[in-house]
């Protein structure tokens, strides 16, 4: 079957016309631009299968020709292990690079290092001589804005300053961010990894992953994560890794002229994406599968990996944490878990599901009404006054204050006894001489409650301002923003399990597992778990979440207890609706997307959803001898089809082939440029024997059988729509024409079989904008 249709699309010159070799058959020669797509149409996957399949064969049979040609053939085989190592290095090196610039001026809105400008506050106070232990935080190289300005670091008046200079920077850099959006790359927006799944299941959005994208993805998601809003910039790596799969699948005409095989670059970009985003490769491998893309055959899973590899140790090469670390959560437990904590990772795990729940429904909500009010026409705007209430409401709590990197870092960190933070200020025993490594639970101090209450504020604050953040006219991930979430509630439960085991190690469910003067108890591990959950919860993934969760953190013999909080957040928030966050947006934005998740279960038949209707005008067809160019002009003027069916007349309606609109025009404008004799009454043949000119004074006639598709798909219209919807999903088609016994009845694109399952689901099929 496929290689009829290919045969016939004009990717192969000189196999099927055994006619004469006379004017007719300058189509011989491929013409340029067929085979390309319209903006905003889905891709056929069977012809652009079918085209490779043609294409390697002639590489294949020149190779046995010359060693010139042989040699061609080795590197045309290559070709897609050096795109790989491209994007890798490419992805890794501006990773890096938008690590140490969100670093330097997350920390700029604070102060600045006066030995060097370019210095975040750790550089500067590592490079510092007079740096101590108990104050390391504090360096004076280091100048908060008040001291450098007015000499004074304390007091009323240097706060309201620096609070002034925070809130001062943060509006810069948003500003600069969403106005460099709006003027130079309007797709740079958003998270990217919604519109990454619609194109990876063959929708072109032309310019999507271009080079202006490229670059202004880049800059503005430094400026973006730097002004503090609460979005997270792993999202966004993906697409800009997929910016650069993009990128250099135009330098091999293999990739650069069939979407099919671009889109299995792009599924192993979105890997390295992920990869250096998290320093997870195979985390980056398995998101790749689970969650973006749409065809992943066992080569894109090689070709993936090998990726994720390079761009993490390109990462790991330019070390942006100083810590030859890829990440910067990275953690050591002391302790392991019991069973009994399962019940507390639990609840994390329906907290997550309940937070991925409402924030899906919250968002959607907010960002239906940006689309509906005159809220949509002021992006600037939004983008300012979201930034203020940010930054108003994060400076005065120093957990919200810092970068959310950093807040998760703390979170996940487990108290030794070299910590300086306030989550640590525990009540010591005096006369404890044990390894410093192992440190038994203790009481409380005043330092944890006085964190207690801010994290809480924190938690309802982060939890509140990420549904109105996500989906700004600005890069935005969602990643981060959740995972804080889920560390601030974890940390909380984790320090309350703490006291309790501290204070009652005598119930019997601490009996068992907890002695006094043990170290039972991690708070740090439940904000991990916690993390998971919410993340879990927004985004619907398991296998792919626990794989980055331990990779992120190094903590491989917590892996039960992150799928325990996994799964149950997925199915928490399942129960309130299936769809995840990405699904959600694609839905609002009505992108032709089949989800393969979806199940149809609904008694319908082909006949109830293919087109013309009863009350619509017939099928706009082409016949085999009888239409002629004007014919064909005028149709393709006043339809917007993609292309039309083939029959042998309009009387029998016998279907013989398909053939594109975009393939047509280029056929016929090119007729008339080159062959001499084609004018408007001249007669367009699809059939397979040559048309004989009855008379010298009658017009040359036009042969377009190479454009011709003579297997098209077909159903009869009895076929159960569980079915189509199966072939559509499966095979990836764009339309599917419905006959019964040979005789044409109508046809159903991939737009008629969203709308009916969106019908069928009580939702509004117009929403289904793209075809």
């Amino acid at each position: 079957m496929d290689g009829d249709g290919a045969s016939s699309t004009g990717a192969t010159p000189s196999e099927e016309m055994n006619g004469t070799g006379n004017l007719m058959d300058f189509l011989d020669e491929p013409f340029p631009d067929v085979g390309t797509y319209e903006d905003f149409h889905t891709i056929d996957w069977l012809r652009e299968k079918s085209r490779d399949t043609d294409r390697h064969r002639k590489i294949t049979t020149k190779s046995k020709e010359s060693y010139w040609e042989l040699i061609k053939s080795l590197l045309d085989a290559w070709s897609g292990w050096v795109v790989m190592l491209l994007i890798g290095m490419l992805t890794g090196t501006l990773a890096g690079v938008i690590d140490l610039a969100v670093d330097w001026m997350t920390d700029l809105k604070e102060g600045v290092c006066l030995s060097a400008l370019y210095y975040s506050r750790e550089q500067c106070c590592w490079t510092s001589n007079e740096t101590t232990f108990e104050d390391r935080d504090k360096c004076p190289q280091w100048q908060k804005w008040a001291e450098l300005m007015t000499g004074h670091s304390e007091g009323a008046g240097a706060y309201v300053l620096n609070y002034f200079l925070y809130v001062l920077w943060a509006l810069l850099f948003s500003f600069l961010a969403v106005s460099l959006v709006r003027v130079f790359a309007p797709y740079a927006c958003g998270s990217g990894i919604p519109e990454i799944k619609t194109i990876l299941s063959g929708f072109i959005i032309r310019g999507y992953l271009g080079k202006w994208t490229l670059l202004i993805k880049t800059v503005t998601l430094v400026l973006a994560v730097s002004s503090g809003l609460s979005l997270g910039k792993e999202g966004p790596l993906v697409h800009v890794a997929c910016c650069c799969g993009n990128l250099f699948c135009s330098l091999f005409s293999k990739y650069s002229k069939n979407e099919g095989k671009r889109r299995e670059v792009l599924s192993a970009a979105a890997a390295a994406g992920v990869s250096v985003a998290f320093g997870a490769p195979i985390g980056g491998v398995l998101f790749s599968l689970e969650e973006v893309s749409y065809y992943f055959p066992l080569k894109t899973l090689w070709r993936s990996f090998f990726a994720a590899l390079v761009a993490a140790f390109t990462l790991r090469a330019i070390n942006p944490f100083g810590n030859s670390r890829l990440v910067l959560f990275y953690v050591e437990y002391h302790t392991p878990w019991y069973m009994a904590e399962l019940v507390p990772f639990i609840l994390l795990g329906v907290f997550g599901g309940l937070w991925g729940a409402l924030f899906i429904r919250g968002n959607i909500a907010w960002c239906r009404r940006r689309k509906t009010t005159l809220l949509g026409k002021y992006p600037v705007l939004e983008v300012i006054v979201i930034t203020g209430i940010t930054a108003v409401l994060a400076f005065p709590n120093p957990y919200t204050r810092r970068s959310t990197s950093e807040l998760i870092s703390e979170l996940f960190n487990d108290c030794g006894a070299l910590e300086s933070s306030q989550l640590c200020d525990y009540v010591n025993n005096p006369n404890m001489s044990r390894p410093v490594d192992d440190i038994p639970d203790r009481p409380a101090g005043p330092g944890v409650y006085s964190a207690l209450w801010q994290l809480a504020l924190a938690l309802i604050f982060k939890i509140v301002i990420t549904i109105f953040t996500f989906g700004m006219k600005i890069p935005s991930g969602l990643f981060i923003p959740s995972m804080a979430v889920g560390a601030i509630a974890g940390r909380i439960v984790g320090i309350a399990v703490e006291q309790m085991a501290y204070h009652h190690h005598d119930w019997i469910i601490f009996k068992n597992w907890c002695r006094p003067g043990a170290d039972c108890v991690t708070p740090g591990l439940y904000a991990m778990v916690g993390a998971a959950a919410c993340l879990g919860g927004v985004t619907r993934m398991t296998v792919s979440l626990v794989v980055i969760m331990f990779e992120l953190t190094g903590g491989l013999e917590y892996i039960v207890p992150l799928m325990a909080a996994a799964v149950t957040s997925k199915w928490v928030a399942d129960a309130f609706g299936k769809e995840g966050i990405y699904e959600s947006h694609i839905q609002l934005n009505g992108y032709p997307y089949l989800d393969v998740r979806d199940e149809f279960t609904h008694r319908t038949l082909a006949t109830d959803v293919m087109r013309p209707r009863r009350s619509e005008p017939p099928l706009a067809v082409l016949t085999q001898d009888s239409t002629t160019v004007e014919d064909v002009e005028t149709l393709i003027k006043d339809t917007d089809y993609n292309g039309f069916p083939v029959v042998v007349s309009r009387e029998s309606e016998r279907l013989i082939g398909f053939v594109q609109r975009r393939e047509l025009t280029v056929a016929i404008k090119t007729a008339r440029q080159k062959q001499d004799g084609v004018v408007s009454s001249s007669v367009v043949y699809f059939t397979e024997d040559n048309p004989q000119v009855a008379e010298a004074c009658d017009p040359q006639p036009l042969k377009l059988r190479r454009i011709l598709n003579l297997s098209p798909f077909t159903v009869t219209d009895h076929t159960p729509m569980e079915t189509v919807v199966d072939i559509f999903r499966k095979l990836g088609l764009r339309q599917c024409l419905v006959t019964r016994s040979g005789r044409l009845l109508g046809i159903i694109t991939k737009k008629d079989v969203l709308r009916h399952m969106a019908q069928m689901m009580n939702q509004d099929p117009e929403s289904i904008m793209f075809n």
